[in-house]
């Protein structure tokens, strides 16, 4: 399966520094470059449940492909959410069901930073992209 351009774009970003400070760092701009949610889509209906931190997303079909933006008051988090979103945005209903959220952060080499709530989390933010390609065709 090809990656979006911004997946790839992403692993060849993390692929590129070795240290974990710098992974660090670069997850936390990953989340600042993240696109403002606007207001009204910052309601209890767009909020992931199963995440510790608050999480808003919402998604829209064009084409056959899913466009999603998402948000969250946390820092850390909103840096692991657009690397998702660098994941699945511009993939179909079927490639979502597919996507390997865990092999993924391993690629980037971010697994450590992937603690059981914050996995937990992650996965609850992909079942909500599944069940919105499920829902809206």
């Amino acid at each position: 399966m090809s990656l979006p351009a911004d997946a790839v774009a992403a692993l060849e970003a993390f692929q590129a520094v070795t240290s974990w400070e710098q992974r660090a760092r670069m997850l936390m701009q990953w989340g600042e470059r993240l696109p403002a949610l606007a207001d009204e889509d910052k309601v209890d209906a767009n909020l992931v449940q199963g995440c510790e931190s608050l999480v808003w997303l919402v998604g829209r079909l064009h084409n056959g492909h899913w466009q999603f933006a998402a948000s969250s008051d946390a820092r850390l988090i909103r840096g692991l959410v657009a690397l998702l979103l660098a994941r699945v945005n511009g993939l179909s209903a079927a490639e979502l069901q597919a996507v390997d959220l865990p092999g993924w952060f391993e690629q980037l080499g971010l697994s450590r930073q992937l603690s059981p709530s914050r996995s937990n989390g992650l996965n609850a933010v992909l079942q909500r992209m599944r069940e919105l390609s499920r829902t809206q065709h």
